[in-house]
């Protein structure tokens, strides 16, 4: 189903002008080359700052006339950008990384735009969250969060000895959730298999084996007993939890604080061909993720009542506001406070740094997407050519300018990269200048000049 913005028609039909469509509030309205788009999107609730841009008129105060069109999957998705069908799209933040490098379909895919942080689970089953339990550390009847997954390692071991292989679903290659997923078991001690040139299952030497599943599937595969546990965006993790079928045993925020989850991603060509279009589009988009979070999340519930509707994410709004609203719902009946599970603005959210892109491309390289080493500039540079931070930063200043968002709100003196970050799961520090010397403290992972042959590892 597509959402078509019907106010060019009205306007025109009654042969008002569309260059006095602006609000009065705005500043001179840029020279658009392109006014009429189409923008793909999974169902997930992160597609938010796309829903709330149209629905609340940002789009149409820039003078875009926009459609939305839900996408089937990520690689649906991805391929409607690169051949033209999709103007843009909200993109896994590895898609346009893994594009341009030519992992999968080769095209040269920017983002100007960050979408949120954080966002996604990790659930098991339920058999498997009743094997898990006895390895968690409990408290006044509870588990301790975060919960590693070395409470998973001997459930894994015990399948094993079975015979039996323990399957966890994850959305697509380059996507957040599975370098995440990936992460998790890592930092628990669970090899979670590496990729070749040759091999693209991502199974070798694994011992969880991590397949693509769609994120509105999810909860039924795992119903079905196809998959034992998955890492996915909401709604997907709670839905489980209101089904009865599986247990989210942590959030990305957990194993990363504040991560980058989704970007706005569009052709470089695009980007060069339509200029002031794109500024249109990120302003419009900033301006949709200051409403999600301003007034500390005030108007979050009418969001959910936009995103619980079919032509956006279709879930049950209860099943959506468990995470939306500042809380996650754990086992039944465990629900915390979790304020910054969904974060669109605050934190800088919407900047496209240089170092989340070297972060992403560190774990392409880590489990053997990206197969060979490659020099810190070599990160850098890619970074550069796909997160455009200088497209975000002169659509932030035009927001400023039109009265829309304070001076305050945007990194002005950023040069792209974060300061160390030292808030994962396993305790390791992330610098985003140093890829190669980052790579050498896993213990888990290729480093330096290895590399998979043969399925094995060569190399030192």
């Amino acid at each position: 189903m597509q959402i078509v913005s019907t106010l060019r028609g009205l306007m025109l039909g009654l042969g008002i002008s569309l260059a006095g469509a602006a609000a009065p509030a705005q500043a001179e309205m840029l020279d658009l080359e392109k006014d009429e788009l189409k923008f793909g999107f999974i169902k997930l609730t992160d597609m938010a700052p796309l829903a709330i841009a149209y629905e609340k008129g940002y789009f149409e105060d820039e003078g875009l006339f926009v459609t939305l069109e839900p996408q089937a999957n990520w690689k649906v998705l991805l391929d409607g950008v690169i051949t033209g069908q999709l103007d843009g799209a909200h993109m896994l933040a590895g898609q346009p990384l893994a594009a341009t490098i030519g992992f999968g379909t080769q095209a040269h895919i920017i983002t100007p735009f960050s979408m949120d942080l954080n966002g996604n689970g990790i659930t098991v089953s339920n058999e498997v969250w009743e094997m898990m339990k006895s390895h968690i550390p409990h408290e006044n009847g509870k588990p301790v969060h975060p919960i590693k997954a070395d409470a998973l390692k001997p459930v894994i071991e015990k399948f094993r000895a079975e015979g039996k292989p323990f399957n966890m679903g994850m959305v697509f290659p380059v996507s957040t959730h599975n370098y995440e997923l990936r992460y998790w078991l890592a930092a628990g001690g669970i090899h979670p298999g590496f990729y070749s040139e040759d091999n693209i299952t991502g199974q070798i030497q694994a011992e969880a084996l991590l397949s693509v599943t769609p994120p509105p599937q999810m909860p039924a595969t795992l119903e079905a007993g196809t998959i034992s546990g998955y890492c996915v965006g909401e709604p997907w993790n709670q839905q489980a939890v209101f089904k009865g079928i599986g247990v989210p045993v942590i959030t990305d925020f957990e194993i990363w604080k504040n991560n980058p989850e989704k970007v706005f991603g569009i052709t470089k060509e695009f980007a060069d061909q339509y200029p002031n279009t794109t500024l249109a589009i990120t302003k419009a988009l900033i301006r949709a993720a200051k409403w999600l979070d301003e007034n500390d999340n005030a108007n979050r519930r009418e969001a959910v009542e936009i995103l619980a509707r079919s032509q956006y994410v279709g879930a049950d709004a209860e099943v959506i506001a468990n995470s939306m609203t500042g809380t996650f719902e754990y086992e039944k009946g465990d629900k915390r406070a979790v304020p910054d599970f969904n974060v669109f603005y605050r934190y800088y959210a919407t900047y496209p740094y240089l170092s989340d892109a070297v972060w992403y491309l560190t774990q392409m390289r880590r489990w053997g997407q990206i197969t060979e080493h490659k020099s810190d500039d070599w990160y850098l540079d890619v970074a550069r050519e796909v997160y455009r931070p200088d497209i975000y930063l002169e659509a932030a200043r035009l927001v400023v300018e039109d009265g829309n968002a304070a001076e305050a709100d945007f990194p002005w003196e950023s040069d792209g990269f974060r300061a160390p970050q030292r808030e994962f799961i396993d305790g390791i520090t992330f610098d985003g200048r140093q890829p190669n010397a980052y790579l050498e403290l896993f213990p888990i992972g290729l480093k330096g000049s290895q590399k998979i042959a043969q399925n094995a590892v060569v190399g030192g």
